[in-house]
């Protein structure tokens, strides 16, 4: 049986015969001297043929076929990760009906967007598009590690729900056996129960939220860093955690990734030994006296505010993050722990100018959550099923929701976060 060597493996086998497999990228013919381009899971390796020394196929090999190669692996410091493969033998695996429709090897695909997302089995091929869920990956796996390190049970809540969980009118609604069933927006009520059982918990998975708002930071569908702790002593905790784990994935990410950083023309990312923490209010005050842009005390930033917020920390703390607290009671949900008559114990994280998590402590005492749903315009009797953990004691927690595509579109400063999504879901996009 042939053992198939990964492009990533490559260095381990020099002067040796190897056999890969994999997708041709590229294909450049000069005479008798031809290079290939293999793409497989991992890197683009270059490969010579030479035509008096490689058995060929007698059909034409072209960009989108699968091959196998069998030849010899030279170190070459011109080629890709600095080794070449010498060919002996290339077979087909499977071939393309008909020629792609555009060049995929080309270092920018400039497509329309509608294109772009169109053909998404094809451009999810493009090396650079390909780096960009490399790191989405990097970071979901270093966020679930770190949170199991944190001592943290992942969990995994129901999606489809049977009333609007959080009170908010933004849930797609579905017919359920006869029914009326909604799409979780979060998984918040869960992981607050879950809370009780497991006294830390986080989750990853998908949020819908039925928002007509068709910009570059927003989908309908995305992807949520879900975290929820128990046991807190102060709200202030909970920052503390969360800037924990965002400075390990950054690290990470600084040490693994300049090569992507380099393609897509971005800077490694700037933090601070611990990120700096300001009120809402007086974020305001700097927006209003530095910028002369005005925001009602009422109201979350809007994305101005966010982009002038970020340009300010960054200039004074030298850091792309900045926590801003103290969110107005009637801008936050029903369940978040007040913190005084107007203001709450709640905090956004803006990263590079965009809100990326919300989070804060949450109400934990039976009475008060059940007047504060009042407060809200909304019946206990629908959250029965989730008052019961209060109603048998849970303890002080707080917890947050990180989006994913958001982070990975400031990190590689890409136009809009659909880029960060392998398969978007907007106002406008339900296919493919």
């Amino acid at each position: 049986m042939v053992s198939r060597i990964l492009s990533s493996e490559l260095k381990k086998y020099l002067d040796q015969e190897v056999t890969l497999k994999g997708r041709v990228y590229n294909l450049r013919k000069l005479g008798k001297m031809n290079f290939l381009i293999l793409q497989d899971e991992k890197e683009l390796v270059q490969c010579l043929i030479e035509k008096e020394v490689t058995q060929m196929p007698a059909e034409k090999i072209r960009p989108g076929d699968l091959i196998q190669i069998n030849g010899v692996a030279k170190e070459d410091s011109r080629a890709p990760m600095g080794v070449e493969i010498k060919c002996q033998k290339i077979s087909f695996i499977n071939r393309i009906v008909e020629d792609l429709p555009f060049d995929l090897t080309k270092k920018e695909i400039h497509l329309q967007l509608s294109t772009l997302f169109d053909h998404r089995a094809l451009t999810l091929r493009n090396e650079k598009v390909r780096q960009i869920f490399r790191l989405e990956g990097e970071i979901l796996s270093s966020y679930s590690q770190i949170m199991r390190d944190l001592g943290c049970q992942e969990i995994k809540t129901p999606k489809i729900i049977g009333a609007a969980s959080e009170g908010g009118a933004n849930f797609f609604s579905v017919n359920y056996f006869g029914r009326r069933a909604f799409l979780a927006q979060s998984p918040q009520l869960y992981k607050q129960i879950c809370v009780g059982a497991f006294g830390r918990v986080f989750e990853v998975g998908p949020a819908l939220r039925a928002e007509k708002h068709f910009t570059t930071r927003h989908l309908n569908e995305y992807i949520s860093l879900d975290a929820e702790i128990g046991f807190i002593d102060d709200w202030s905790e909970i920052m503390d955690h969360l800037d924990y784990v965002v400075q390990a994935i950054v690290k990470e990410i600084n040490q693994k990734y300049q090569n992507i950083f380099s393609q897509f023309g971005v800077s490694e990312i700037k933090i601070s030994k611990k990120i700096p923490r300001m009120k809402l209010s007086e974020a305001k005050e700097i927006l209003q006296q530095k910028y002369s842009h005005q925001v009602d005390k009422n109201e979350d930033l809007d994305p101005e505010g966010e982009k002038l917020v970020g340009q300010y920390i960054l200039g004074k703390f030298n850091s792309d993050f900045v926590f801003l607290t103290h969110y107005p009671r009637k801008k936050r949900p029903f369940y978040t722990m007040p913190d005084g008559e107007d203001e709450t114990k709640s905090f956004d994280l803006v990263y590079r100018g965009l809100e990326i998590s919300s989070g804060g402590q949450r109400i934990h005492q039976y009475q008060d959550l059940i007047d504060n749903i009042g407060k809200k315009g909304l019946n206990p009797e629908d959250f029965k099923f989730y008052l019961e953990a209060f109603k048998y004691a849970l303890p002080p927690h707080g917890g947050w929701g990180l989006g994913l595509e958001r982070i990975v579109a400031k990190t590689l400063n890409l136009p809009t976060v659909k880029e960060a999504s392998l398969f978007p879901r907007d106002v406008k996009r339900l296919v493919p």
